[in-house]
């Protein structure tokens, strides 16, 4: 692997190396005529505010993936069609890159076309219509739903990750239609159109998921949880973001025999959790449980026998809470337990007369405290 960092003059020798994957680190990488030359290269990341790639990026042939992390970038250019081997597009951080040109369809062999970051925040790209030729497609994340792409998605039949945002009332029957041929999807992420942190995502329950589904992420509120989530018996990881709801969700949850990793990133209005979020043998396989909250204060207790499995418990943004549950001591597995904002109150507790409540957990951590 070949580094160039910012503003590197490139070595004299450098297009007779037999360079196969390069890191650029510039803001204008100098001598792209050169670079570009680079016959034998397959694997390229770039690290730039530039705001146009060349036209010569075309020329590398060999290429079989290319990394953009672009703030400034608009376009790209319309030679990408000659990446016939290019096997994955990953774009990072192009929040100013609104639409992919629609030459990246002659692309044949894309697997991989990563938009956003699955886990983080990223705006969608609106893709022109097309996609659907994309017959060997695995991933797509990061694509703006409507202007017929729903539509399209039915023809993805290889796809087992897929990313969609923007989901509106206006295209949800066709893009759930289409959501449900896709059998071979593990991984299914969708947002409400922005600001999706207040807006509604799209009725629900004439959804029915594909058969496979292990990880479902959905963003946006939904009036209440969906009938079809505790069928959903493969699903390992699930994330619950600024859902809203006003119903504690973990009773349609906790019987979903496989669910290992679940995060309610305020999902939930209550400034109580009760002993009713988990009962006994509840969440059976859960190793993992993240709960932020700008509106909890206690969580009051945990029955014996619940969580028989969780590992790492988390409280993100909970400034508010005083009184972690009753019962935490009971669970025996879990070693790891996170408040990022721990409150001046709660920690007097811990370090004094409740101590025993986590006395049992070999790491227990927070970013910072609250007076």
């Amino acid at each position: 692997m070949f580094n160039i960092h910012f503003g590197e003059d490139l070595p004299p020798n450098f297009k007779s190396l037999l360079i196969r994957s390069l890191i650029i680190k510039s803001y204008f990488p100098r001598r792209w005529q050169t670079i570009c030359g680079l016959q034998f290269l397959l694997v390229l990341r770039l690290i730039s505010p530039m705001e146009y790639l060349p036209d010569e990026v075309g020329d590398l042939v060999h290429l079989k993936y290319l990394y953009l992390n672009c703030k400034d970038m608009k376009t790209l250019p319309r030679t990408i069609a000659n990446l016939q081997k290019l096997q994955t597009l990953h774009l990072v951080h192009c929040s100013k890159l609104f639409q992919v040109p629609v030459e990246i369809y002659n692309i044949k062999q894309l697997r991989h076309l990563l938009f956003a970051d699955l886990f983080g925040y990223s705006d969608g790209i609106r893709v022109p219509r097309g996609i659907g030729t994309l017959a060997n497609l695995h991933t797509c994340t990061g694509i703006c739903s409507g202007a017929g792409i729903p539509g399209e998605l039915s023809s993805l039949t290889q796809l087992r990750k897929l990313d969609v945002h923007e989901v509106s009332d206006d295209h949800a029957g066709e893009l759930f239609a289409s959501i449900i041929k896709l059998e071979n999807l593990v991984f299914l992420s969708l947002t409400a159109e922005p600001p999706w942190s207040v807006t509604l995502l799209p009725e629900l329950e004439p959804f029915s998921p594909p058969p496979h589904l292990q990880k479902l992420i959905l963003r946006g509120g939904l009036v209440e949880m969906p009938n079809w989530l505790p069928s959903v018996e493969n699903l390992t990881i699930l994330e619950l973001r600024h859902s809203n709801l006003l119903e504690e969700p973990s009773s349609v949850l906790q019987y979903l025999p496989k669910l290992k990793h679940l995060t309610l990133w305020e999902a939930y209005k209550a400034k109580l959790i009760g002993k009713e979020f988990c009962d006994g043998g509840g969440f059976p396989e859960l190793k993992a449980l993240k709960i932020a909250s700008k509106n909890l204060v206690e969580w009051t207790k945990i029955v014996n026998g619940a969580f028989p499995s969780l590992r790492y418990l988390g409280f993100y943004g909970c400034r508010k809470l005083r009184f972690l549950p009753e019962g935490l001591q009971n669970i025996s597995t879990i070693q790891e337990l996170f408040v990022g904002a721990l409150h001046s109150d709660l920690a007097r507790r811990l370090n004094g007369k409740e101590n025993y409540k986590i006395e049992h957990i070999s790491k227990f951590h927070w970013r910072s405290e609250i007076f």
